[in-house]
């Protein structure tokens, strides 16, 4: 197989097909939630439970008897068997099955059964986490996002065979490796996970005003929040007014008489069962505190357009806004230029898969280079009076009460989870004393700016932890991570046995594939391959 990547003399090339006594995906036809169970026999193993470091099962349901032998009597894995995601943002990553007793699968992943006198599962298994592997089941460079991966694809797969001592040698050495690189993995996501809640306590101390304790007690005489409040409203109202002063004059007309009667005052927020604030503080809708709110545009958008910029989700990132990975709309926006993303403007995701970026939001804090748009998934706001007041919002909106409003308010539909710009006006915020507000958020940023730098500094160690397992990966199927032995049996003689072993087969009217678990023959129609490549 000239056209496949170099490999060690006693090697060779074969494919999933010939290296594989059985390859399955799970069931199409996925039983119902109401009959997935807490606890039982069956585990029902989905993408979400074959993770690269192993099986987990930390997360699962359970079938009931019937319903799993209906999805069993087709593919049945075993122990021993690997399993590969095939559909989903994790395609690509392969788990040995180490449960000691029956599974089902949905079809999103995959059992592959080794010859066992061509592949060891732990071989199989690490040839398809390795660099060299993923490109060739996905055609796609390590890293990139797939969504599917066929499963006539697997099958046809190239799969390199070594020398069996060889393949247990390889395992060995990489098992010993990447422990030890996991290990250290697992000790950064601690650190990074330490650093989150410490986040969240933070920013829940600032918006509860216990970062603010001896401040207050040291400032007695501060304005109130309730006569903050009154200014916004005022300020509110003021603004709609000239707005519809504005628009009277565009289209050369006299206001009518008691215009001014229509504005329509915003809702507070439902107090109902909310915690007592500190003195000096009040519950607030956001509603009240913008002057204005939207969705943004549903225009189409891609890299090369030479429309203006629109920010998307991939835009917020870590309060702020990101403009590295930027799309542009592919027709001309007629808006205004106070319809343009300004300084303090607020972006929330609407819309998405995850229930923990719903809700996500960024600041926009300093002027952009040029008037930008934002897609229909993500809502904006815009408060008035102070530039105090978005960053306040910002940090409620992040904080675990924050995220509790948000989560437990959110629609969910289709694996999808929505918030609506009626909901999030609705939240209610605990405003503080803009003096206080100030005081919070600088000791806010003097105790999150260290981690900031650590979570930096921790991300950095985990891209160069990635890049170690892929050389390590790679340098094992390139041959070079253990020495050959030139007293192996070589992988020509393997397969050349397994040939005469199948001809033997077919010769007596037998199929070449193993006989299913407990005497029973398995009903799939899958082709058997031939060791002959």
């Amino acid at each position: 197989m000239s056209e496949h990547l170099p490999i060690p003399e006693s090697w060779r090339w074969s494919t999933m097909s010939i290296g594989c006594e059985k390859i399955q995906d799970g069931t199409h036809f996925s039983p119902h939630q109401s009959k997935q169970l807490e606890s039982g026999p069956y585990p029902y193993v989905t993408a979400k439970n074959v993770r690269p470091s192993g099986l987990d099962l930390a997360n699962i349901t359970f079938l009931a008897e019937e319903d799993h032998r209906q999805i069993y009597e087709r593919c049945d894995p075993r122990t021993g068997d690997v399993l590969l995601v095939k559909d989903g943002v994790n395609a690509g990553d392969a788990a040995i099955n180490t449960f000691d007793g029956e599974i089902s699968l949905l079809s999103s992943v995959s059992m592959l059964r080794p010859r066992p006198e061509l592949l060891t599962s732990g071989f199989l298994r690490y040839y398809l986490l390795s660099p060299q592997g993923y490109r060739s089941l996905t055609g796609q460079l390590s890293g990139t996002a797939i969504k599917r991966i066929i499963l006539q694809k697997i099958r046809e797969m190239p799969v390199p065979v070594a020398p069996i001592q060889e393949q247990g040698r390889i395992v060995t050495k990489l098992d010993e490796l990447l422990s030890d690189l996991d290990a250290g993995v697992a000790a950064l996501e601690r650190a990074k996970a330490n650093l989150k809640r410490y986040r969240a306590a933070v920013l829940k101390a600032a918006v509860e005003g216990k970062l603010t304790e001896t401040w207050r007690a040291e400032h007695p005489s501060t304005e109130p929040a309730s006569t903050l409040l009154e200014r916004i409203l005022a300020e509110r109202r003021q603004k709609w007014e000239a707005d519809q002063l504005t628009k009277y004059t565009a289209a050369e007309k006299e206001p009518p008489k008691n215009w001014k009667d229509k504005y329509t005052e915003p809702s507070p927020p439902d107090t109902t069962g909310l915690p007592e604030l500190p003195r000096g503080w009040c519950w607030v809708s956001v509603e009240q505190l913008t002057v204005r709110s939207e969705y943004g545009t549903s225009v189409k958008c891609d890299y090369d357009s030479s429309g203006p910029p629109v920010l998307r989700i991939p835009n917020i990132a870590a309060g702020e806004i990101d403009l590295a990975d930027m799309k542009f709309s592919t027709q001309p926006l007629d808006f205004a230029a106070d319809d343009s993303l300004r300084l303090g403007d607020m972006l929330m995701c609407r819309t998405n898969g995850s229930i923990s970026l719903i809700g996500k939001a960024a600041l926009v804090r300093s002027d952009l280079p040029q008037p930008h748009s934002f897609a229909s998934y993500l809502l904006r706001f815009r408060f008035g009076l102070t530039a105090i007041l978005p960053q306040w919002v910002h940090a409620f909106v992040s904080s675990i009460p924050g995220r509790r409003f948000i989560e437990a308010n959110a629609a969910s539909s289709a694996g999808q989870h929505n918030i609506s710009l009626s909901l999030i006006h609705r939240m209610p915020i605990p405003l503080a004393p803009l003096s206080e507000q100030g005081q919070a958020l600088s000791e806010v940023e003097e105790r999150l700016s260290l981690t900031t730098s650590a979570e930096k500094q921790l991300d950095a160690d985990l891209l160069r932890a990635a890049r170690l397992r892929q050389s390590v990966l790679t340098q094992a199927f390139d041959g070079k991570l253990v020495p050959q032995d030139p007293t192996d049996e070589p992988a020509s003689v393997l397969m050349e046995r397994l040939r005469a072993k199948q001809d033997v087969h077919e010769g007596n009217g037998k199929p070449a594939t193993s006989a299913h678990p407990r005497g029973r023959r398995s009903t799939t129609k899958q082709k058997p391959g031939r060791a002959d490549t």
